[in-house]
């Protein structure tokens, strides 16, 4: 039976909405009430990364001085903002996104697509930028990204993607920045 592009798209559409809605019943009643932004934290992680290998080294107290809460929640105690609550997920400017706690370039905007998951979606990192160690966390094996510079948790990353990669780098839209390509006039300098 050939499928055609319509009924594909619909399937994952379909596949993600399941993914989405079960993630926010299993995430409901958690997060941050004073702010609106529902962040879960995965304390029961058990991943294996060393912090003393990354490029940007800050104790506990510097990295609650230099990040808001809500962001501390998710880079540092691999927290997860509620989905389709991101200033970034429906971004279509052109650019760089950058980590939030320590200002390295991880994505593209040429990167970016629309997953229809609740959180920023790109089909890869810039090389070398990102870091993927197994997570156990809430019950699930899953692959979590972290910043290669500071070690900031990023997201998830999953082998679903649309795209020709596969891939779909699922990442909180508080872990990261957006630096907007600069205008050219055609002008030299």
């Amino acid at each position: 039976m050939k499928t055609n592009n319509y009924e594909i798209r619909y399937m994952y559409m379909k596949k993600h909405a399941f993914i989405c809605l079960a993630f926010a019943l299993l995430t409901a009643g958690c997060g941050n009430a004073q702010t609106g932004h529902e962040i879960t934290t995965d304390t029961m992680n058990t991943s294996s990364e060393d912090t003393n290998s990354f490029k940007v080294q800050k104790t506990d107290a510097e990295w609650r001085a230099v990040l808001s809460p809500e962001r501390y929640a998710i880079l540092r105690d691999k927290g997860t903002e509620r989905p389709f609550s991101g200033e970034l997920l429906f971004n279509e400017e052109k650019g760089v996104y950058t980590c939030a706690a320590c200002g390295e370039a991880l994505f593209t905007s040429d990167m970016k697509f629309d997953s229809h998951c609740g959180w920023p979606s790109f089909d890869k990192e810039i090389e070398g930028k990102v870091i993927k160690q197994p997570d156990y966390s809430h019950g699930m094996v899953r692959t979590e990204i972290l910043c290669a510079k500071c070690g900031g948790h990023l997201g998830h990353i999953f082998d679903d993607g649309p795209t020709e990669t596969g891939m779909r780098y699922c990442v909180n839209s508080l872990s990261l920045d957006f630096e907007k390509k600069k205008e050219t006039n055609g002008s030299k300098p």
